[in-house]
């Protein structure tokens, strides 16, 4: 057995979570992890049968899911299209130095990996199309992102807000705090109360309308390293 969140949309918080205990099918191939990602969410429907549920990963059984994911899913910089994964990896500025914008041009994967996130000391905060984004609150940064890379794309967004509740069955609360599955309820929550647009006007209405101007989120507080922002 095995216990992963679903972020549900929740039109009062913008997202709340749910934890289930599911059984758990080990091993690495993508026919496990899709066994994995029905296990869950057979777990949430039996209490929830009336809600839609949604694998948002690049092992998600579902193409809308796929397209999602941050290593799918494409932000632009100064009118170039890249990888969410690398945007987000790129914009991170340490102690030592960053942001490293040579991460933009690698791939998902080995802009997650690399060597420069690691050797510069603590995480300070993030540095994007000239803003700078604190680290609190704690997924801040990525939310925003998330959001901002969805927006435009009526083919996505048209099926994404079809949905109530959001996995990735890769995240491990334990090891990390971004999430693309709560990226995705907050963003349908902002589409069903009307405030999408007020919010995407800014990063400071975005911190306001969905974290209520608090310093924490709707998670119990975590304390972070650098590798909970991975």
């Amino acid at each position: 057995m095995a216990k992963r969140p679903v972020f549900l949309v929740d039109e009062i918080k913008c997202y709340s979570t749910q934890y289930y205990d599911f059984e758990f099918f080990p091993g690495f191939s993508r026919s496990q992890k899709e066994k994995n990602i029905i296990s869950l969410h057979n777990a949430f429907l039996s209490i929830h049968p009336n809600l839609r549920i949604l694998e948002i990963s690049s092992k998600s059984p579902d193409a809308i899911g796929r397209s999602l994911s941050a290593f799918n899913l494409n932000y632009n910089v100064d009118d170039v299209s890249y990888p969410l994964e690398c945007v987000f990896q790129s914009s991170k500025v340490f102690e030592k130095g960053g942001p490293f914008r040579e991460l933009l041009t690698v791939s998902p994967i080995e802009a997650k990996r690399s060597p420069l996130l690691h050797e510069n000391g603590n995480l300070t905060g993030f540095v994007c199309d000239g803003k700078s984004f604190p680290l609190i609150p704690e997924t801040f940064f990525y939310d925003w992102l998330y959001a901002n890379a969805i927006q435009g794309n009526t083919e996505l967004t048209s099926s994404l807000v079809l949905y109530d509740a959001f996995t990735d069955i890769e995240f491990n609360p334990n090891k990390s705090i971004n999430c693309q599955a709560r990226s995705a309820a907050i963003y349908v929550a902002l589409v069903r109360t009307g405030t999408l647009e007020k919010a995407l006007i800014s990063p400071e209405n975005f911190k306001s309308i969905v974290y209520h101007d608090s310093l924490t989120q709707n998670d119990s507080p975590v304390q972070m390293t650098f590798e909970d922002l991975l």
